[in-house]
């Protein structure tokens, strides 16, 4: 992995597939935001022991989503920023994830048919 980057394997659940989790039932929601949440810990923490550190709080975040085609629209893709964000809070390498730890996300959408996946920087400006 590399030191600049976070990389975390796709797919993470959607916008729709999360709403219709809770429109299903309440418990299923929370099961797949708790899931979703531990993988990205996961990869964080990886990341996080093979040196990735952040340098400015708040921080500016690029993320790089590589998905395998066009089928599902953009914004229902970012949506897993929130399971993102989630992740680096439990795995610490953010406090919080208020205002006071993100001043602004980009998103950048690309197609990689062999390995999807999210890879997030920090953007020093």
């Amino acid at each position: 992995m590399n030191q600049n980057k976070i990389i975390i394997p796709l797919p993470l659940p959607t916008l729709n597939e999360y709403t219709n989790s809770n429109r299903t039932h309440y418990h299923q929601g929370a099961k797949i935001k708790k899931q979703a949440t531990r993988i990205c810990k996961a990869h964080i923490s990886k990341a996080i022991e093979e040196g990735f550190q952040l340098t400015n709080l708040p921080v500016q975040m690029k993320c790089t989503w590589y998905v395998k085609d066009k089928r599902k629209d953009p914004d229902n893709i970012a949506f897993g920023i929130k399971f993102i964000l989630d992740g680096a809070t439990a795995a610490k390498l953010i406090p919080n994830d208020g205002w006071n730890e993100i001043k602004s996300i980009t998103h950048i959408f690309e197609i990689d048919k062999s390995f999807q996946r999210v890879e997030i920087e920090e953007v020093n400006v």
